[in-house]
């Protein structure tokens, strides 16, 4: 498609990786100038060109930067080469073959290393080569190799052995390799013993083409902060997105908040935790999301008095829950009195749900979503269905009565 003067190949990438997926990797690992960046996985070169996008907006020089990759099919590799030269990018080294295989990106035998490693693997990849990485003659694979029929973190395996000592990689996965047994959670603990781990970041479902699975951020850095050794933060974004009829999507907003929580290392209630190393060790290096940063709401509250004798309670409507997540700033006087200090009634005049929905003006319709469920949960109480109970026995009495029935 045409861009400008010049026109990008995305099709190919957008198979694979939304852009807005790729932006948001990209503005984790944060590039610099002078950088060199390197994708495993090249697929047409969206991800190395967006590392020169991000360069750009934040002040650089987008040719600062040098780009290296290897993709494995040969039609997607010629891909990746023209999109380099449309996008001015005339200096840039893509190789192809296969990465876990045969690596290109060699010097005098070993492995060449990068600043920044980004990449989109193919998920749970099978016959990925087990058999030669066990011998691998680079030793990229020190904390063992995964299941031959699922490659995830022998690509993740091999970013770490290409980052410098300084480097930072990002790489999107499958959920899988969070919590998966056997080898793969010893190649977790290996990961997580040696403190790389800095982030892990669950995305919203739907987002990739083709499959309505979520998948996860890996942040691995080789030279965390101070402040960080020890610990990994915990992003819980799968709540957050636009929805769409074929495809969800990340909104700005949504890159900006995971962005942000991640700079600043920071928990957000019901969306970020950070969580010490010796934890998950307790948890036996899992590293399921929801175990530290659940965005499901608390057990809904049901309160026996309540439901007995009629009353919405006022600690179930200024729960912290209730109040931030669902009513907000909306003032509950304008549906409910106050009839102790324990207990809202609904005013008076509200005598159906269409009365709450005229009250409560123009809330959200969340709002009067909970408002119509406390109106079922609580404005009938059981004391007064059983006298209408007994007042219905008590009418059918007497119609059997005058109709000669004893």
């Amino acid at each position: 498609m045409w861009r400008g003067n010049s026109f990008s190949f995305v099709e190919n990438d957008i198979k694979y990786t939304p852009s807005e997926v790729v932006e948001l990797l990209v503005s984790l690992i944060k590039p610099q100038s002078g950088m060199r960046i390197y994708d495993p996985t090249a697929g047409s070169g969206g991800m190395l060109v967006q590392t020169r996008n991000y360069l750009a907006r934040n002040g650089g020089n987008p040719a600062n930067l040098s780009l290296f990759g290897q993709e494995m099919n040969l039609n997607t590799w010629a891909i990746c080469k023209m999109n380099m030269f449309l996008h001015g990018v005339y200096s840039a080294d893509i190789r192809k073959g296969d990465t876990l295989g045969s690596p290109q990106h060699t010097q005098a035998g070993e492995l060449m290393t990068f600043d920044r490693v980004i990449a989109n693997p193919p998920f749970s990849l099978k016959k990925w080569g087990k058999e030669e990485a066990d011998n691998d003659a680079y030793g990229r694979f020190p904390y063992g190799t995964p299941p031959k029929d699922s490659g995830d973190l022998a690509f993740v395996q091999h970013m770490i052995a290409s980052l410098n000592d300084e480097g930072v990689m990002g790489v999107v996965m499958p959920h899988g390799v969070l919590f998966r047994g056997s080898s793969e959670k010893a190649i977790r603990q290996g990961i997580l013993q040696d403190d790389l781990l800095e982030a892990v970041i669950g995305l919203p479902a739907g987002l990739f083409y083709g499959t309505g699975i979520p998948a996860s951020l890996l942040i691995i850095n080789k030279n965390k902060r101070a402040a960080r050794l020890r610990k990994v933060l915990f992003i819980n974004a799968e709540l957050e997105y636009a929805e769409g009829k074929n495809q969800n999507t990340l909104r700005a907003q949504d890159i900006a908040k995971i962005v942000q929580t991640f700079d600043d290392y920071a928990e957000v209630k019901r969306y970020s935790k950070v969580v010490t190393i010796a934890e998950i060790a307790e948890n036996d290096y899992n590293l399921n999301i929801r175990r530290y940063a659940d965005t499901s709401p608390p057990p809904e509250i049901f309160d026996v008095r309540a439901i007995l004798h009629g009353g919405i309670p006022v600690r179930e409507v200024e729960s912290d829950y209730i109040r931030e997540e669902i009513l907000g700033d909306f003032d509950v006087s304008l549906v409910f009195a106050q009839r102790d200090s324990d207990y809202f009634e609904f005013k008076p005049e509200i005598d159906s749900k269409e009365k709450i929905r005229e009250l409560a003006g123009e809330a959200d319709a969340q709002v009067i979503t909970q408002l119509e469920r406390w109106w079922d949960k609580y404005q009938v109480s059981l004391k007064d269905l059983n006298a209408q109970v007994a007042e219905a026995e008590s009418l059918m009495q007497s119609f059997l009565q005058e109709l000669g029935y004893e």
